[in-house]
């Protein structure tokens, strides 16, 4: 409907002046989606704008032959604020990673206080992966919309992400979301000077109740590192959308 209806109104003059009049200058039928929009709903399928969610990772890491020791660990995120605890392997249960806006800190057992992470260290390790999979592109980056291309048979919004403040791991992300359905597929990372630094595929196979609706939820993210070839796979699962305290993710609680 929406293609009959923009070729309709360029057939001729006449009819085009009555369309003008009719349907109005800027008929949303033929107007462009905003990008914004397309990258805050987006966010939701990972977590964003739902006030509350907590779920399970299963993460194996492999670099080159070397496979590194499966672990699991237990999430919850509100708003701006993350923390994630190491449940598996034994040797490193009870570490935890707090991320509240864009600050972030490190704490494990016999620890005497939290050790933050420096802007730095977050571009490598577990650090980045976290930052990859955070909930809330759109409230560190503008979009901007640049044409659809397909990925695996499935059309997509190609978005070009551009960081807000410095405070942003990423200078640049290019973004894949489907059409279709609303969430991203695919995203590759990238320095101030175009560098690509790293790229992430991501699966939808779970669901989550939020106001009413089903929608879809991440249930895989395999995080691959262009400048060292590592690759790192995250299974999501047990995924509950429920409110979560404040003092969750009180930095003096970690202590």
């Amino acid at each position: 409907m929406r293609s009959v209806m923009c070729e309709g109104i360029g057939m001729n003059k006449l009819f085009g002046i009555l369309a003008l009049g009719l349907l109005g200058w800027g008929n949303p039928a033929c107007a462009a989606p905003d990008a914004q929009t397309i990258l805050k709903d987006s966010d939701q399928a990972r977590g964003g704008g739902l006030g509350g969610i907590a779920w399970e990772i299963r993460l194996e890491s492999r670099d080159g032959e070397r496979v590194d020791e499966p672990q699991r660990l237990s999430v919850k995120a509100a708003d701006n604020s993350s923390l994630a605890e190491t449940l598996e392997p034994a040797r490193f249960k009870g570490s935890r990673l707090l991320q509240v806006e864009r600050n972030m800190w490190l704490t494990r057992p016999g620890l005497s206080k939290p050790i933050p992470i420096s802007p730095r260290q977050r571009m490598s390790g577990q650090a980045s992966n976290g930052d990859i999979a955070a909930t809330n592109y759109a409230g560190d980056y503008d979009a901007q919309l640049n044409g659809t291309q397909m990925l695996d048979g499935e059309a997509c919004h190609v978005l070009d992400l551009a960081a807000k403040h410095k405070r942003a791991t990423y200078d640049r992300i290019r973004y894949w979301v489907s059409v279709k359905r609303g969430v991203g597929l695919q995203a590759e990372f990238y320095s101030l000077s175009g560098k690509l630094l790293k790229s992430a595929r991501f699966e939808y196979g779970n669901t989550i109740e939020h106001e009413g609706k089903r929608i879809p939820f991440v249930s895989r993210m395999v995080i691959r590192d262009a400048l060292a070839g590592a690759e790192t796979t995250m299974e999501f699962g047990d995924v509950k959308v429920k409110k979560i305290a404040a003092s969750e993710f009180d930095l003096g609680q970690m202590q």
